[in-house]
């Protein structure tokens, strides 16, 4: 029987929420509050959760790390979600944790963008042929921050392996979205804007019908408030939350994104929900810059 992966597609449109992974005072993660985190995320509202995503800084935890995560996750959303397990790396390390996430019981796995200085776009495919291959019966969405690369090479991965059924599209560039989607095609998969609140707007305008956030571990009403305006085609109201949440945006994407899982954390920390801390090669946020933070997560109805 052909898997139609139709309750996979259908938690894609809508926030993909990643949470943040909380470290206790010793620097190792911190189980309960990471549950705490989780399960006000799921009585806000939200319906998929991305474990190991780069807001739950997903490079700067340990293999053992990445799977207690993911076993957290599952375990503590049981049937409220649709878990989607971000994978990487190597591509025995990235099917490894694709196979630990689907053994678990979870529905689907984000491919992070490959680090690696030389990607070519046939390399791209075979890297993502690779695991989507090993995980058939698992949906897989590609995380696409590679300006270079072409929807066609997207629907020759797709030819092969028809268990890539969505995309995390994240180029800051609305129109090569539009283009890109077009090529690969438009009704094929389901798209996720992978920048977030910020471009939502102008993503959906060209076709997604998702968005990833990772502001929504501080605030669930605010991200769900924007995509119901989106599905609605109300732009005037999702840009109504856009002007709300711009200035923490903005301070999240400073420096290249020094400090965005950092503006994050901070505004958790503000909350008393979680500490503060991230890891190498992010950094606690400044002093001068909490107070603003915490004065920006106050205002939002929580």
């Amino acid at each position: 029987m052909t898997t139609t992966f139709e309750t996979q597609r259908a938690a894609l449109a809508g926030v993909v929420a990643i949470p943040v992974t909380p470290f206790a005072e010793d620097g190792s993660i911190d189980p309960e509050t990471y549950r705490a985190l989780l399960r006000r995320l799921l009585d806000g509202g939200i319906t998929t959760l991305t474990p190991n995503g780069n807001t739950g800084e997903f490079y700067a935890l340990t293999p053992a790390e990445r799977r207690l995560v993911t076993e957290l996750t599952v375990e503590e959303a049981g049937d409220r979600s649709v878990i989607l397990v971000g994978v990487g790396h190597d591509v025995p390390t990235a099917v490894d944790s694709a196979r630990h996430a689907r053994d678990l019981g979870a529905q689907m796995v984000m491919v992070h963008q490959p680090v690696h200085p030389y990607v070519s776009q046939s390399g791209w495919v075979d890297y993502h042929r690779a695991i989507a291959a090993a995980v058939p019966d698992l949906g897989v969405v590609p995380y696409i921050r590679n300006a270079q690369l072409t929807g066609a090479r997207l629907a020759e991965l797709a030819d092969t392996c028809p268990n890539v059924i969505g995309v995390k599209y994240a180029v800051p560039d609305a129109a090569r979205f539009a283009a890109f989607a077009r090529d690969a095609g438009l009704e094929r998969f389901v798209w996720v804007a992978g920048l977030a609140e910020p471009y939502a707007p102008s993503y959906f305008s060209a076709g997604a019908t998702g968005f990833t956030s990772g502001l929504v571990n501080v605030a669930p009403s605010v991200s769900l408030n924007m995509i119901e305006a989106l599905r609605s085609g109300d732009y005037p109201t999702a840009m109504k939350v856009w002007e709300q949440i711009r200035r923490f945006e903005e301070m999240r994407a400073a420096n290249g994104s020094a400090n965005n899982v950092t503006v994050v954390k901070e505004a958790l920390a503000s909350l008393g929900l979680c500490r503060r801390e991230v890891r190498p090669p992010s950094r606690p946020l400044p002093e001068s810059e909490r107070a603003e933070v915490a004065a920006i997560a106050a205002g939002w109805s929580l």
